[in-house]
């Protein structure tokens, strides 16, 4: 993929062609089961799902420039990677996943803290992918962000 894309249609346009289909389906999954308020942007470079300025004026505590991150795909040469700032800052949230996850998909879970990397493309979970996304609100996920990292900054 490209790294100096400046658009959603441009990144979904320059996938690698052997990932686009399942890519496509992955990005769709989540843009139709964001709450309200999220919304699909370019973060760090890359397809990100993010509270914009208008919604957290405050913007991400490492880069103010940058909207507030949640979750975001990305395709490498051998994954798709799938990110969700959730799964890392939400103890409770993580377990549901970890244990829900054998239920939607037959390869072993690959993750990193926020990371889930699918080697086996046509293994993809999108249905848990879907409720994940559901899981947490833009209020719940701005308490989150403000307990977890910004207080820590002051």
């Amino acid at each position: 993929m490209k790294t100096s894309v400046k658009t959603v249609k441009e990144v979904l346009a320059n996938v690698l062609p052997e990932m686009a289909e399942p890519f496509n389906k992955l990005h769709n999954v989540i843009v139709k089961n964001l709450p309200k308020g999220f919304e699909a942007a370019i973060s760090y470079g890359g397809l990100g799902y993010v509270l914009p300025h208008s919604v957290y004026p405050a913007g991400y505590h490492c880069k103010p420039a940058e909207p507030l991150p949640f979750a975001g795909i990305a395709s490498r040469e051998n994954s798709i990677n799938f990110y969700h700032m959730g799964l890392y800052t939400d103890p409770e949230l993580l377990k549901w996943f970890v244990a829900e996850y054998p239920k939607h998909c037959a390869q072993k879970l690959d993750m990193g803290k926020s990371c889930v990397r699918f080697k086996k493309l046509d293994d993809i979970p999108y249905k848990l992918i879907a409720d994940l996304m559901k899981k947490l609100s833009v209020k719940k996920w701005i308490e989150m962000y403000e307990k977890n990292y910004v207080s820590k900054r002051h």
